[in-house]
């Protein structure tokens, strides 16, 4: 980022004698201040989300988003299961223990990952959450700033194909296939891993759309 020439001085304050030096930052410390920056941010949403009483979910907590507050890969599914409401955590239960054994059979580091749902209030009925909740999935991304969105299942495509945000263009239900999502962010679209977690022929299909994510990264450039 190029440095403006000159900086605006506060009215009153002197200015800076000519020799005076300033040590330029690193990029580690650039890069700890955006970590710094997105911890911060995710923690508002979360609390947002905890005291939100649009949706009628009662005395139970939100499922928040987990993982790599700027992770390359932003995984996202409809809704939550009965164990990620106990836990209280997207992804925790027999999706995440599935999850991690696809990450770890494509060489994919698990820290570069941030999962989240789409309906994050334990209603009874996902119909019955509030659209202004559901579209908060659009902050986190913004937050995170992933290099590709992995949607899971019709549901959860409906609710990225309905987000408001710049330049985004509409994805297609094409299992396996990489899509342009904006101009800094693919997608790829893959079945609901919770409906793939039993049967035969749909664990297959799972996975051979999913296993996809694995050559994307592999050609993502090293930092």
């Amino acid at each position: 980022m190029q440095r403006p020439q000159k900086l605006m001085q506060a009215q009153g304050q002197a200015p800076r004698a000519s020799n005076q030096h300033v040590v330029p930052a690193t990029d580690d410390e650039i890069r700890e201040k955006y970590l710094e920056r997105a911890i911060r941010e995710l923690n508002s949403v979360a609390r947002d989300l905890q005291s939100c009483e649009r949706c009628p979910r009662g005395q139970l907590l939100p499922v928040l988003g987990s993982g790599h507050p700027q992770a390359d890969i932003f995984m996202v599914k409809y809704a939550a299961r009965p164990s990620e409401i106990e836990e209280g955590v997207a992804f925790y239960g027999r999706a995440g223990t599935a999850l991690m054994k696809s990450l770890r059979r494509l060489d994919i580091d698990p820290l570069a990952v941030y999962g989240t749902l789409c309906v994050k209030c334990p209603v009874l009925d996902p119909v019955m959450a509030d659209p202004e909740c559901i579209h908060r999935v659009a902050e986190e991304l913004a937050i995170v700033s992933p290099k590709i969105v992995v949607v899971m299942g019709s549901d959860a495509l409906a609710v990225i194909n309905d987000l408001d945000l710049p330049v985004r263009q509409e994805l297609a239900a094409q299992p396996g296939k990489l899509q342009r999502f904006t101009p800094s962010c693919e997608a790829l679209y893959v079945p609901n891993i919770d409906d793939s977690l039993d049967e035969e022929s749909a664990k297959r299909a799972f996975w051979q759309a999913f296993r996809v994510l694995g050559q994307w990264w592999a050609d993502l450039p090293p930092y």
